[in-house]
């Protein structure tokens, strides 16, 4: 069966790598077809590339080859990557992809069109790299309402925040390392203000609960304003402190939805996730909780995914995989605001003991947090269950203090 890759970058090389070098080990043991890439689409040439013979400038080729069954996009961004994959599909060719950007905005459309065509549009390396997450939820999971998804969703801010927790090192001293060794790039802002994780939780929302969301409307933020101190608080609350993505079925059909820092307690599964690992803690209730680990990028972890989604579509060439979901409806999306959490807040005040009997007037009961040199001007407390409106409504009736952070506790 022959496949035509899009983009000849970091993971499409890696695909192109695995079907040439595990050719042997996938046909005897996971695909029924003989898989072979007959075309790469990219701008660019690759003279003495083994591959230079496969190159091809434009898509038309592709789309013209009947003989072309399947198209791995690895371009990434939307355009012109939805175009190609439109074309693709509406010409009866199964598409599979690690582009999380174009599956979170742009998934909805490409799925109604795959239905249409009775063909299959897959993107398990979309979230987690090489983790299989997206496979388990819409097939292995069946058998659960899944109620909530938990996710360390990025590498390069679990690496930064690892730094910061083990080496005592700043937000800025451990993203110059997280550059250096390839983990960040030289602008970073898609990685440390939540943009990349915003992107796979609405993915992971839209499979488990089955109506889309669009990432643009969901609460984001980062971790640039994360300081030593809240981690040291943390650990004071036997916590870390980890970038999550969390999606949660509310009792009334909306979903709370966001990506945020938290407060994560040592006992979940999820604080144990270090270093540039990934992982997803999924609620179902008939299996209870459920994590899956690794690396969630790289060229090999991340093509492995797109070449298991290549073999599962050579194994259904003349039928659909049920992987769907509806169209995108944000008016089933909870305001985070009015959500209770639990509150890590720390404050600078002027007068430690009379804005500590301030605070517990106005915020009830609270658990005062310490924190080895801490200065006097410093307070930091965890609030009991409340709404974020509620939280900054009380924070504004206090006199003389300046928020430094304000941090959610997660149940997780």
């Amino acid at each position: 069966m022959n496949i035509a890759v899009l983009g000849y970058g970091t993971v499409g090389s890696g695909v192109v790598e695995i079907i040439n070098t595990k050719h042997d080990v996938i046909l005897g043991r996971n695909s029924k077809e003989d898989l072979n890439v007959k075309y790469i689409l990219d701008r660019r040439d690759f003279p003495g590339d083994p591959n230079e013979d496969k190159v091809v400038h434009d898509f038309n080729t592709i789309l013209e080859d009947d003989s072309v069954k399947i198209v791995a996009e690895a371009m990434g961004g939307v355009h012109p990557a939805y175009d190609f994959t439109a074309a693709a599909l509406a010409a009866g060719k199964h598409v599979v992809t690690s582009n999380k950007e174009l599956v979170s905005k742009k998934g909805s459309e490409l799925l109604a069109i795959a239905k249409e065509h009775n063909v299959n549009y897959m993107f398990e390396a979309s979230v987690g790299g090489g983790i299989p997450v997206l496979r388990p939820i819409s097939f292995d999971l069946a058998g659960n309402n899944i109620q909530k998804v938990n996710g360390i969703l990025n590498g390069t801010t679990n690496f930064i925040l690892s730094k910061m927790i083990f080496e005592n090192l700043t937000f800025e001293q451990a993203l110059i390392i997280a550059q250096d060794n390839g983990y960040a790039e030289k602008d970073p802002t898609a990685d440390v203000e939540g943009i990349d994780a915003v992107r796979k939780i609405s993915i992971l929302n839209n499979l488990s609960f089955g109506f889309g969301v669009d990432p643009e409307q969901i609460h984001t933020e980062g971790i640039t304003h994360i300081t030593l101190e809240d981690v040291a608080y943390a650990a004071n609350y036997d916590c870390v402190i980890k970038l999550l993505g969390t999606a949660e079925l509310l009792p009334d059909g909306k979903v709370y939805i966001l990506v945020s820092p938290a407060l994560v307690h040592n006992t979940s599964m999820l604080a144990k996730v270090d270093d540039v690992l990934n992982a997803v803690l999924i609620h179902g209730d008939n299996v209870g909780d459920v994590m899956f680990y690794g690396p969630g990028a790289g060229k090999l972890p991340t093509a492995s995914a797109v070449v298991g989604d290549i073999v599962d579509c050579a194994n259904h060439k003349d039928e659909r995989r049920e992987l769907n979901w509806g169209a995108l409806n944000m008016d089933r999306v909870a305001d985070y605001r009015e959500i209770p959490n639990k509150y890590y807040i720390r404050l600078k005040v002027t007068d430690t003991e009379n804005v500590q009997h301030e605070v517990r007037s106005a915020f009830g009961n609270i658990y005062l947090l310490a924190r080895s040199g801490a200065y006097n001007e410093e307070l930091a407390f965890i609030t009991d269950s409340l709404t974020e409106n509620d939280v900054r409504a009380r924070l504004d009736s206090l006199n003389s203090v300046v928020v430094k952070s304000m941090i959610r506790v997660a149940t997780c």
